[in-house]
């Protein structure tokens, strides 16, 4: 079909998610033809850096080999099977694959769908676990402001980003919200710490969740976080000894840890779970994104066997998590989840990114040097950039000026798409992208923000 007439038919027919869509009345949207390793090529060719892995979701690049040949596999025996009292391989192997790489402890594995469901099925099965263990009074969950788990109502609930709020307040329920542990906006109102320059960080930003936690201590079900880097937020970057503190005080006021790693898990941090930092277990671990290298929906909540006893009983005990998906554990979903695992195992992903995330956070901080970058962070394969008006005084820029959307659409004229969150602009890398490709994009993404810079007057 004629590239103009699909665009105009998408302008007729299709709202787009996160989209204003007013923006492309004079305007077209970027039309994606095809793609291969970490390029995107679009309907005239032009080649793009997927600089933010599609949502965070690809691993190992575009269309890679070894998991489209799990999928074509897959498509010619069993296409899909509901999952309540039927079973499959592609599930079972995949569970056992996981086991081997998560701690011991995380023993349950309960399919979904996608990073939202995987946090629902553990904010549900952790507020009926302590109803069937017959303690009421815990049905209090606990997140950080800034943190997103979630479109659902559920994890709309728990999230602290306003934006994706909307006016959809009165429809979610009461959580307690606590400051996030922003580095360079510090909660306690204390200088960021740097190593070799000023004060040393005592993570005074705990201090402040400790002392609201510890009030409704015997309330609490569970803290629900996403561990070290909190991505729609802010990509905002905090210390592992606030997540080994975190687990620390869920021990002690006997409350769940949920750790969100829909955006953190396979490989992102460096590790291939964000928790093995601090050396923390957590009692839910909410997987999805790039369990299946990204290439198709998939999700998974594990749990521990003790979270798992409390549910298993005679029927009529009414014990029974009723909680499932159409799509849950689904063949060819499971199969491409196989192929990204062999992908790490074949190819040592995490032993070769690990100089690559070297290099990508070493050679990230020259750009702190240029006009409206106030702060630089990142974790892995991750760094953003934090554009502010006055960088002394970390001043923001108004809404209305968009800062952050003009950087967007000056990036695609250089290859990138650098797909803001409010003004923060950053970098999601594929594992798969080399040195020089990190080198490139980071000089590119420079290069865009010194333009929009002069245009702002900055």
């Amino acid at each position: 079909m004629d590239l103009g007439l699909l665009l105009s038919l998408d302008k007729k027919l299709i709202w787009h998610p996160y989209t204003q869509m007013k923006d492309f009345e004079q305007r077209d949207l970027l039309f994606i033809d095809r793609a291969e390793g970490v390029y995107l090529y679009d309907g005239y060719g032009k080649r793009y850096f997927d600089t933010i892995s599609s949502w965070w979701c690809i691993i190992h690049g575009h269309n890679h080999p070894t998991i489209a040949e799990r999928i074509r596999k897959q498509l010619g025996r069993l296409d899909q099977i509901h999952f309540a009292g039927t079973t499959h391989e592609g599930p079972i192997g995949l569970a056992q694959r996981l086991k081997e790489i998560l701690p011991d402890r995380l023993c349950k594995f309960f399919y979904s769908d996608n990073g939202s469901t995987a946090v629902e099925v553990a904010l549900k099965m952790s507020f009926q676990y302590w109803k069937n263990i017959g303690v009421d009074n815990r049905q209090l969950f606990v997140s950080l402001e800034r943190g997103y788990h979630g479109d659902t109502l559920g994890t709309m609930s728990l999230g602290g980003v306003p934006a994706f709020e909307g006016p959809f307040s009165h429809l979610t329920f009461d959580s307690l919200k606590v400051p996030a542990p922003y580095c360079y906006r510090c909660p306690a109102g204390l200088e960021r710490y740097e190593p070799g320059k000023g004060r040393r960080c005592s993570l005074e930003c705990f201090d402040l969740l400790e002392d609201r936690v510890r009030q409704r201590a015997d309330s609490v079900c569970a803290v629900v976080v996403e561990p070290l880097l909190m991505g729609a937020g802010g990509m905002l970057v905090y210390p592992e000894g606030y997540l080994t503190r975190l687990r620390g005080l869920c021990d002690d006021i006997g409350a769940h840890l949920i750790l969100d790693e829909v955006a953190t898990g396979f490989g992102r941090t460096g590790k291939m779970f964000a928790f093995e930092h601090a050396g923390v277990i957590p009692d839910f671990l909410c997987l999805s994104k790039g369990i299946t290298g990204g290439t198709l929906p998939l999700a998974v909540t594990v749990t521990t066997r003790h979270v798992f006893d409390a549910f298993y009983a005679d029927y009529d005990q009414g014990k029974t998590f009723f909680h499932g998906h159409t799509f849950t554990a689904n063949p060819i979903c499971t199969a491409s989840a196989l192929g990204s695992l062999d992908v790490f195992d074949r190819e040592d992903v995490l032993q070769v990114v690990s100089d690559r995330a070297s290099f990508l956070q070493k050679e990230k901080e020259r750009l702190l040097d240029l006009p409206m970058v106030g702060d630089v962070r990142g974790i892995g394969m991750v760094a953003a950039f934090e554009l502010v008006m006055d960088k002394d005084d970390r001043k923001p820029f108004d809404s209305k000026m968009r800062v952050g959307w003009q950087v967007y659409l000056e990036g695609l004229k250089r290859g990138l798409i650098l797909r803001p969150l409010s003004d923060v602009i950053y970098l999601f890398l594929p594992l798969c992208t080399t040195k020089a490709q990190i080198g490139t994009i980071l000089e590119a993404t420079a290069d865009t923000i010194k333009q929009v810079a002069k245009r702002v007057g900055v």
